[in-house]
Order: C-alpha cells, then sequence, then structure tokens
C-alpha cells in the first residue's frame, strides 16, 4: 500500500509492482489483448482518457467494467443512444418542494466513466463531455461545479463506417489521450474466452488500487525526467505530421491534417509511463515510438487520394516512424 511518507523511489517501486498487480487481475478476464491492456493502464496513470474503437462482441465494456472492478472508484455507465441529451448526461435542475431550484447531478459525476458507444449519439450529446474532459469540473446555469479526483472517460465507439454512427469532431477526439483498435482474438485465443465464460470463479475481480494511490502514481510519472534528445524526437515526430510544414513528401500527399501540440505533450507523458513499466527511469526514443500510434491515429486526418488508394491512418504512423 502506498502511504504519503514514502519517498519517490519508494512509490516508484511500488508503482511498478502493483502495475503488475493491477494488469495480472484484468487478464484473469481479458484473453490475449496484453498491449491493449498495457495502453488502457497508461492512459489511467498518465491522468488521461481513451477511447476503444471495434466491432461489437470484441468485450470492449467487458474490459472496462474489468478496469473498474480492479479500483476502488466510483464507476458510473452512460449508454450512449440516438435521443440522449446532454442534461441526461451532465445533470438538469428541478424545482424542489420550496420551489428552489436544485441541480440534481447526472451521471459523469464519477471517477471512472464508461461512455459506452459514444459514436451512437449525436455531437449535440457528445460535447457535454467536453469541459469535463478537459478541464475536470461541469458548468450548469452559471455555476461550476468540480469533478472529483481522479476522473477518466473510456469511451467505447464501433467503427464509423458502421450505420447509426456519428463520427466524433476533431476537437472532441483530441480531448482523447490514447485511441485504441481492438482486433478479433486469434482462434486459441476465443477458445479460452468461451472456456472462461463456463467458468464463473475466473471473473472473480479484486480491487487492487484506491484512488489516492492512482494520484500518487500519476505524480510519480509526472516528476520523470526527459532527455531533451527525447523530446526533440517526440516534437519532431507529431511536427511531421502536418502536410502544410512539407517536412516529408508521403504525408503532403496524403495527409490533409496532422497532430497538434497536445499530441506531443501526451507522448511524453505516455513515454515516461512506459518507460517506468519497464523499470527504466527516463524514457528513450524507444518509448516514444511504443506509445506514438495510438496517440497520433486520432489526430491525423487523411485526404482523399489516402482514402482512394487503400492507405490508413496506421500506414501514415508507421511510414513516420
Amino acid at each position: 500500500m502506498v502511504e504519503n511518507k514514502k519517498s519517490d523511489i519508494d512509490l516508484t517501486k511500488d508503482f511498478i509492482r502493483d502495475y503488475e498487480l493491477f494488469s495480472n487481475e484484468i487478464k484473469k478476464v481479458i484473453v490475449g489483448q496484453d498491449e491493449i491492456i498495457k495502453q488502457l493502464l497508461i492512459s489511467i496513470f498518465c491522468n488521461g482518457h481513451c477511447i476503444i474503437e471495434g466491432v461489437p462482441g470484441l468485450a470492449k465494456t467487458l474490459l472496462v467494467r474489468t478496469i473498474s472492478k480492479s479500483l476502488g472508484l466510483d464507476f458510473k455507465r452512460i449508454q450512449f443512444t440516438p435521443d440522449l441529451m446532454p442534461s441526461d448526461i451532465v445533470g438538469t435542475e428541478v424545482l424542489d418542494e420550496n420551489k428552489d431550484f436544485k441541480f440534481i447531478k447526472g451521471p459523469l459525476f464519477g471517477n471512472l466513466i464508461l461512455a459506452d458507444e459514444i459514436n451512437r449519439t449525436p455531437p449535440k450529446t457528445q460535447s457535454a463531455l467536453l469541459e469535463a474532459m478537459e478541464e475536470r469540473s461541469i458548468t450548469n446555469a452559471g455555476n461550476k461545479y468540480t469533478l472529483e479526483k481522479p476522473f477518466f472517460v473510456l469511451a467505447t465507439q464501433n467503427p464509423i463506417e458502421q450505420e447509426g454512427t456519428y463520427p466524433l469532431p476533431e476537437a472532441q477526439l483530441d480531448r482523447f489521450m490514447f485511441n485504441i483498435i481492438l482486433d478479433y482474438p486469434s482462434i486459441e485465443e476465443e477458445i479460452l474466452v468461451v472456456k472462461n465464460d463456463q467458468n464463473n470463479s475466473l471473473l472473480k475481480v479484486n480491487p487492487i488500487l484506491s484512488g489516492t494511490e492512482i494520484i500518487n502514481y500519476q505524480k510519480i510519472v509526472s516528476k520523470l525526467p526527459v532527455p531533451d534528445n527525447v523530446v526533440r524526437y517526440a516534437v519532431n515526430l507529431v511536427s511531421s505530421t502536418r502536410p502544410k510544414l512539407k517536412m516529408n513528401e508521403f504525408i503532403t500527399n496524403y495527409v490533409d491534417w496532422g497532430a497538434g501540440p497536445r499530441a506531443s505533450k501526451n507522448i511524453i507523458l505516455a513515454s515516461k509511463c512506459h518507460a517506468l513499466i519497464n523499470g527504466k527511469y527516463s524514457p528513450d526514443i524507444e518509448d516514444v515510438k511504443a506509445v506514438s500510434k495510438p496517440i497520433l491515429r486520432h489526430r491525423v486526418i487523411k485526404n482523399y487520394k489516402a482514402e482512394s488508394e487503400g492507405i490508413s491512418i496506421d500506414q501514415i504512423i508507421e511510414k513516420i516512424l
């Protein structure tokens, strides 16, 4: 357990230990997907939000629920539907018996928010999350309400090519630290999934971390020193996604918009956490490369030429790397 009087070195050792415990607890339920689990946990320890994309039936919701059971936090699930209104998420004012307006808090007031199928609701309702995700607060009728820390939004979405989906605006996507793509399991993994589903004893997940411990670990991650050459590499990497700078002919030909400075900051922060969970006390260029794809994936907008030639965003990022 983490104590406030512990030194940063002791907290760092505790972090590495608790990360392994946390990860192993999730793997009791989630078969395979080790890299996906790592990216999700990095976003939590970096105080970031995460969007998970995949076709229905790939256990996106189960993954988030399993994480919530491993954390001693207030968990809220919001099922996004076409008729969902912003007040259904944020809350609304009602008249009480004294004819005074009283604010009734919505499900957004929690620690871990599962925004399930976020792209099944129109942009008007999607945008209700913007202030909460960026400022960890909600403004209603001129009153500002601060959200309790830690606060994370883990959203799931179906591929935008499916019917009945509303693509998230770029400003909304930029609030998410990671965009994780969940793919089909292998045959052997799927067999294990089916077996586990018939054995309820394997589905018991124990709480590993409290909110206070997560906040302490977030501070430790943010304190990690970063060499200047690693910062320069990350910034150059993000800058090379911008076609207007003409740093890369491939990008100029196939990209409409590149990533902004928030991507650079997120890459450095995530690389710190990636280094720490691998026993390193400072990130290097390999850590930057390891976290770059899910951070850049939703911030690079390809053009019609790339679309017509079947070039994916991941292929564009791999070309840059």
